[in-house]
């Protein structure tokens, strides 16, 4: 079987499209449950051909996709994968509901907040503990910018509006007594978009992930303000442990397909075990070399072995998370305040549990 990596955008032609689908369906439930795939099953209707779009491929949090093609365990369970790349996960998620991807590599809180849009979208396994996220600030602001709290006005650096960046951007300035609605939140992905945000003063503050952290500190243009690359730097700043990174896809799709899910979800679950055995300076050695240029290997490394406990060791959803996702979303997101969200709907372990390889 075969990979495919695309590098570029190839689905901004369908965006317009993806767009309109989805706000045409959003709202709007499924006809009924679905029903549980039968025990036992050995072929389903995509054949082991799955196609997965990612909201940054390059992140490190994100690095269990492409590592997986990477140590050819697609190869090994029979899947023809075919992997996107998505500057923001928002956007992501548009094109799976558009049907133009399978599945998404993005934040599980997206399957919250499609519940609160009446869609069945499940998690089949949880990749990041907590989210990885840095909110760096520009240096020159360091005696302005103590906390969220002074938030109100400024211009503060997300992914792209409806991105988990921007939920959890929200959510600390609502937590911090700051009126959301009074702080501009401007998309400006990550890597050199970011970075050149920061220079030109067009951003005080922005929300990202390794490598871009280690870019922006070596050059002293930025410090920290909040870091949630440790359970108890998220525990701080979100008040519980929040699950991040996921392989999530619509539960039509799931039942419609369990052998390729459960495929999937083995080559995972071994991607995970193998991060949890090896050191950055091994783990270097098997992606792309455009995945570490802009920071270095050596600053790659380094960041890894520093955040490697986001990892989930074996992919079960973190039990205590959902309840905390919901409370974040909750606090600000209209789409599902005053909804009645059951987080178990949201994710499901059966093929974590079932994982073999």
């Amino acid at each position: 079987m075969k990979e495919h990596l695309l590098r570029g955008k190839p689905w901004l032609a369908v965006a317009g499209l993806a767009t309109v689908l989805a706000l045409s369906i959003a709202g709007c439930s499924s006809t009924g449950p679905v029903t549980a795939p039968s025990a036992g099953a050995t072929s389903d209707t995509a054949h082991g051909k799955v196609s997965i779009m990612v909201g940054g491929l390059n992140k490190q949090i994100y690095l269990p996709f492409m590592l997986a093609q990477q140590l050819g365990y697609y190869k090994q369970q029979g899947l023809d994968v075919t992997l996107s790349d998505e500057p923001a996960g928002v956007d992501a998620t548009t094109n799976m509901l558009a049907g133009q991807v399978d599945g998404v590599g993005g934040f599980y809180d997206h399957t919250i907040d499609l519940a609160g849009l009446g869609q069945q979208v499940e998690s089949v396994v949880n990749m990041l503990v907590t989210p990885g996220e840095v909110e760096l600030c520009r240096s020159d602001l360091q005696g302005q910018i103590k906390s969220p709290a002074d938030w109100a006005g400024r211009n503060l650096g997300i992914t792209d509006l409806g991105s988990s960046t921007d939920f959890l951007t929200q959510y600390l300035a609502t937590k911090n007594g700051v009126d959301a609605t009074t702080i501009h939140r401007l998309g400006v992905q990550s890597g050199a978009t970011l970075i050149g945000a920061m220079q030109h003063k067009n951003v005080d503050c922005a929300m990202t992930t390794e490598p871009t952290v280690s870019q922006l500190l070596a050059t002293g243009g930025a410090y920290i303000l909040l870091d949630m690359r440790t359970a108890a730097g998220t525990s701080t700043a979100l008040g519980g442990e929040y699950p991040a990174t996921s392989l999530y896809m619509k539960t039509s799709y799931v039942t419609q397909n369990p052998v390729t899910v459960q495929k999937l979800v083995n080559a995972y679950v071994e991607t995970l075990k193998y991060i949890q055995a090896n050191d950055g300076a091994t783990v270097v050695t098997k992606i792309p070399a455009d995945y570490y240029a802009g920071a270095g290997k050596d600053a790659w490394v380094k960041a890894f072995d520093a955040e490697k406990g986001i990892y989930n060791p074996t992919g079960i959803m973190p039990p205590n998370g959902p309840p905390t996702n919901l409370k974040v979303l909750s606090a600000f997101n209209k789409d599902v305040q005053g909804k009645t969200i059951d987080v178990t709907k949201t994710y499901t372990d059966q093929f974590v549990q079932a994982a073999t390889f």
